[in-house]
Formats: C-alpha cells, sequence, structure tokens
C-alpha cells in the first residue's frame, strides 16, 4: 500500500495531525531514530528526512532541527 502522502522534513523528531484541521486526527510525535523515514500511524503519511544540511526548524512540524555540534566549543 501506498502512503498517502510524503512529506520532507529537516528533523528526525516531527509530529502529525493528519493536516485535516477538525478532520484530521490526534497529534502524534514521531521520531524517526536514524532510519530517515517514519509513516504515521494514523493517517499514513510518510515523513522523510530532508538530505542535506539542517534548515533551522521543520516548517510541518514547527519543531527546532537537530542542533549541530559547534567545532569552537570542544
Amino acid at each position: 500500500m501506498e502512503p498517502a502522502e510524503t512529506i520532507e522534513s529537516d528533523s528526525e523528531v516531527l509530529s502529525c495531525d493528519g493536516g485535516g484541521g477538525a478532520l484530521g486526527h490526534p497529534r502524534v510525535y514521531l521520531n524517526m531514530e536514524g532510519r530517515g523515514e517514519i509513516d504515521c500511524p494514523y493517517c499514513g503519511r510518510r515523513f522523510v528526512l530532508r538530505q542535506g544540511p539542517a534548515r533551522g526548524r521543520d516548517e510541518k512540524a514547527g519543531l527546532p532541527a537537530a542542533p549541530r555540534e559547534d567545532p569552537m566549543n570542544r
């Protein structure tokens, strides 16, 4: 079965509410745990980790991207 929708994310930890406002589903928090993708158990949306440098915030989830190590702070 194909996922309902594929959404790219800058963060491995994100949330999904179905995107339908009142017609969506309860907000769930999802963690890719290094796999690079995860499907929402409610609506089937597939979230995939965007390749390349983090852009600061995940636009869909509104969560901060994973922190980056500061080479000056060792």
